[in-house]
C-alpha cells in the first residue's frame, strides 16, 4: 500500500514538472534568430501590450510576460526565428 501511493504520489510530481517546462521553440543558433527589437516590434504589432517581461529561455525560445488585445495576462512563447507563437497561455 505504501509503495502504491509513492508510486501515484512520484508520477503526479513528475507530471506537474514537465507541465511547468517552457516548450523548445528552435534548435537554431542564435544568429539565426530574429533581433530582441524585431522581436519585440512583431509581439506589439500581433497586439500584445503591456509586456512587463521579455527575455530568451534555455530551450530556445523568446518568453514574455504581457497583456493579449483582449487585455487578458499572458505568459507567450515565440519561435525566435519565425516569430510565431509556440504556446500561448493566457489567464
Amino acid at each position: 500500500m505504501i509503495r502504491r501511493l509513492f508510486v501515484a504520489a512520484a508520477a503526479l510530481s513528475l507530471a506537474s514538472s514537465t507541465a511547468l517546462a517552457s516548450p523548445t521553440c528552435t534548435r537554431e543558433p542564435q544568429d539565426k534568430w530574429l533581433s530582441e527589437e524585431a522581436m519585440k516590434q512583431k509581439i506589439s504589432q500581433m497586439g500584445f501590450k503591456n509586456i512587463k517581461v521579455f527575455k530568451k529561455t534555455s530551450s530556445g525560445c523568446y518568453e514574455i510576460y504581457g497583456y493579449n488585445a483582449d487585455r487578458r495576462k499572458a505568459e507567450v512563447y515565440f519561435n525566435p526565428v519565425t516569430g510565431e507563437i509556440v504556446e500561448n497561455n493566457v489567464d
